[in-house]
């Protein structure tokens, strides 16, 4: 079983969670190629090991999260808000 630890939630169960993808993908602008695009989307590395993964809360803050997470284990290394606005308040809350 995979235990997530939402910044805003806390400690959770996976199922909880919708995985996302890569959450180290760098998406083209709007207007880019279909070649740019297809690239994006379709052709991917499949990591063996620690990869950054996107997973949103769906049963809970809803929030979405970039989740560091082994292949191989699933043993998760870190976790943090996907949307850097998100991340700087979260972290300043922690700082207080």
């Amino acid at each position: 079983m995979i235990r997530i630890n939402c910044p805003f939630c806390g400690e959770r169960d996976h199922s909880e969670f919708g995985y996302g993808g890569d959450g180290s993908i760098e998406y083209p602008p709007l207007d880019a190629s279909a070649e740019a695009w297809t690239q994006a989307v379709f052709e991917r590395e499949n990591i063996r090991g620690v990869q950054t993964e996107s997973w949103q809360h769906v049963s809970g803050c809803r929030q979405w999260l970039l989740v560091e997470r082994d292949t191989m284990t699933h043993e998760i290394h870190s976790v943090r808000a996907a949307h850097s606005g998100v991340a700087a308040v979260v972290e300043k809350e922690q700082q207080s």
